[in-house]
């Protein structure tokens, strides 16, 4: 979308505003599906962290992650710099691809706004039958 859709926007900063993980949603991307529930920027960015410090071979990239995090003194809806989110934050998300998820346990995935062509509230769940 060459202009973000002004509801995706919204959720995302309701997401932001209220530190909640509880907001299941797919998107369509660059033809990709991506399902699962949206974390706020600064709970994303810390888990990513979390991960690669525990990687033998991405440790050093661990800190770029929490180098940047918000104050929590935001205003509703609004990164550090006022501005609206640019991206979701998906956890526990899955790319479908025909009747698999992957990965099975559920990714970290970071989409920018502007590229979600197609969205829904609510995940897909997938099965293997």
């Amino acid at each position: 979308m060459s202009n973000p859709d002004e509801l995706l926007v919204d959720i995302a900063g309701m997401v932001e505003s209220e530190q909640s993980n509880q907001m299941s949603l797919t998107v369509v991307t660059s033809g990709a599906v991506i399902t699962g529930r949206l974390a706020p920027e600064t709970v994303w960015r810390q888990r990513v962290s979390e991960v690669l410090t525990d990687s033998d071979h991405l440790g050093s990239f661990s800190e770029i992650f929490t180098a940047d995090e918000k104050p929590d003194e935001q205003k509703r809806g609004e990164t550090d710099d006022g501005l609206a989110p640019t991206h979701l934050h998906f956890h526990v998300a899955r790319i479908l691809q025909g009747a698999v998820g992957i990965p099975e346990t559920g990714g970290m995935y970071r989409v920018a706004i502007q590229d979600v062509s197609a969205w829904t509230v609510g995940d897909f769940s997938y099965s293997d039958h």
